[in-house]
């Protein structure tokens, strides 16, 4: 699945323009690499979004398309 995609899905970042964004700017990173919006994340990826003043690192435990609202917080692990 696609970095922005997975963003939104997992609701890290509310909309996936505002997550491919992220990706340009390069503020986001995965396993301490820059990476773009077209990443393809995986299980066991460490992902840090810098936003504003904040960084938030959390680990990837699950990938997939759609997800509810409640079970959106099991796809990842804060580090």
């Amino acid at each position: 699945m696609r970095l922005d995609k997975y963003l939104k899905v997992s609701r890290l970042i509310k909309r996936r323009t505002v997550a491919n964004e992220a990706c340009d700017n390069g503020r986001i990173s995965v396993n301490g690499r820059v990476v773009k919006a077209s990443y393809d994340v995986k299980v066991g990826d460490r992902l840090e979004i810098a936003l504003g003043n904040r960084t938030l690192a959390v680990e990837v435990l699950q990938v997939a398309e759609t997800v509810k609202k409640d079970d959106a917080c099991a796809m990842y692990k804060e580090v």
